[in-house]
């Protein structure tokens, strides 16, 4: 189907619910084919100026859709759910955007044999290169998850995954850019350390991660050779990785990437 064949609201356009908003506009989905609603009048204005999309409230948005993707952060779900999940006709497909947030959360408070499909997604979206996660929930078919990657693919990358691994997806990919950020942020103050100008140590390591993400994807290679390719003997580098090891780096990423899935899991137990 062309892009635009379905008519989408986004229910609740945040921070995410923008970037889904934006994607699918520049996927060549018609502004006339998509709706979006927000809490504050402030942002209506600035999101319908901005993309010259209809912003309605969410009962309207429910009526005239045929894609619901909710957005909303989780601790507001249940409210939105409670206010219009008895107005959904089960025949509408509703995405969930909301980290942490099973399906069986949406099942439970839409007609039943509602289609819901859980997306994780993250803010890469906004240059094109997001890594989007897609799991079905019980009445999910494939034909919902065919509409769910249609929407999705211009942000990036999509991948379907078995609902039980949306928490680890959302501790590796979903929080990931946060790791990658910080891990910069590191090498940035080493190289001012090193005596390098900061934008000089920024240029230097900004491009030195795209071209090692680049390889990454397209060499195939595995990345311990790929590091054992930069690593000589008696090298500089392995020397900055002996101390890598004795910091604990590859502990503490473990240890990091368990709390970040753990955090999911009690953020759906909270709200569940």
């Amino acid at each position: 189907m062309p892009p635009g064949a379905h008519k989408v609201a986004v229910i609740g356009a945040g921070k995410i619910g923008e970037l889904v908003l934006s994607g699918l506009l520049r996927a060549g989905w018609p502004a006339d084919q998509l709706l979006a609603t927000t809490r504050r009048r402030e942002r209506a204005e600035d999101v319908a100026v901005r993309y010259g999309v209809s912003v309605v409230d969410n009962h309207t948005a429910v009526a005239e859709a045929e894609v619901l993707a909710v957005a909303v952060k989780p601790q507001d779900a249940a409210t939105l759910l409670d206010q219009i999940g008895p107005k959904v006709p089960a025949d509408k497909l509703v995405v969930s955007l909301c980290a942490g947030l099973p399906t069986e959360f949406f099942a439970r408070r839409l007609p039943d044999g509602t289609p819901v499909v859980r997306v994780m997604t993250n803010t890469p979206a906004l240059v094109d290169q997001a890594m989007t996660a897609i799991s079905a929930g019980r009445h999910a078919t494939a034909e919902h998850l065919a509409l769910a990657e249609e929407m999705f693919q211009p942000l990036g990358v999509t991948i379907r995954v078995p609902e039980t691994q949306q928490d680890a997806v959302t501790a590796l990919s979903g929080s990931g850019p946060a790791y990658f950020y910080l891990l910069v942020e590191a090498m940035i103050d080493a190289g001012i350390l090193l005596g390098l100008p900061r934008q000089v140590a920024h240029d230097l390591i900004v491009q030195t991660a795209i071209g090692s993400a680049v390889m990454l994807r397209d060499s195939g290679e595995h990345p311990v050779k790929l590091r054992e390719a930069v690593t000589s003997p008696a090298g500089t580098t392995i020397s900055a990785i002996r101390e890598l090891e004795n910091h604990g780096v590859r502990a503490a990423l473990l240890a990091a990437l368990e709390a970040a899935r753990d955090r999911a899991r009690e953020l759906a137990a909270q709200h569940g």
